[in-house]
């Protein structure tokens, strides 16, 4: 039997600065194939043109959300990924899913439990949420879905820092996610290891 593939979830709110997090990534683990996924709510793509050229492959899922109405797209594009890597059309050791700021993480993470295929071939290693510290208040108090992606993280990463003050934050989000480690954006370049293992 294979080592599973492990997989990534980087999400966080609008504007939160999940693609430049991945670029910094990207180019931290120059070293290792990484494939992503990316998951872009509209008709244009715009975040797929920013991405470094370290990727193995983008597959971009578009004009939904990843979390209900394109799961059965992730489900297609991570066996299409799995047959090219099977054939030795692309090699890739790891997979990062970048989604939607309007994603609720929930469903994209049961995906890798509910699919017998896709649960024996991938490994879920963790999800990364990125908080924008200048909007998080109002987006936790008004939308439910930034509490949703505070609630399944194993990392919060705090952005935005050197712009607005967030010494409440922290404790709000414990109450949120007692678990999740909170880390600034600032700090993530030391910590790479630790953040995708």
């Amino acid at each position: 039997m294979t080592t599973p593939i492990p997989v990534t979830l980087l999400t966080g709110f609008l504007g939160a600065g999940k693609t430049t997090v991945l670029n910094r990534l990207l180019a931290a683990r120059a070293g290792e194939r990484i494939a992503i996924v990316e998951n872009e709510f509209g008709a244009v793509s715009i975040d797929s043109d920013l991405i470094a050229p370290q990727a193995v492959t983008v597959v971009e899922l578009a004009n939904g959300c990843i979390c209900c109405s394109v799961r059965g797209e992730l489900s297609a594009a991570l066996a299409g990924l799995l047959a090219q890597r099977d054939r030795g059309e692309l090699r890739f050791e790891r997979l990062l899913i970048e989604t939607t700021g309007l994603a609720d993480p929930g469903p994209v993470v049961h995906t890798f439990f509910w699919d017998e295929g896709l649960r024996e071939r991938f490994c879920l290693d963790g999800v990364i949420t990125l908080i924008d510290v200048c909007h998080a208040a109002r987006q936790l108090d008004e939308e439910p879905v930034a509490a949703a992606q505070v609630a399944y993280a194993d990392w919060l990463i705090l952005t935005k820092t050197d712009l607005a003050p967030c010494a409440q934050l922290p404790d709000r989000l414990r109450r949120i996610n007692a678990r999740a480690e909170i880390l600034d954006v600032g700090e993530i370049d030391q910590h790479w290891e630790r953040l995708l293992d």
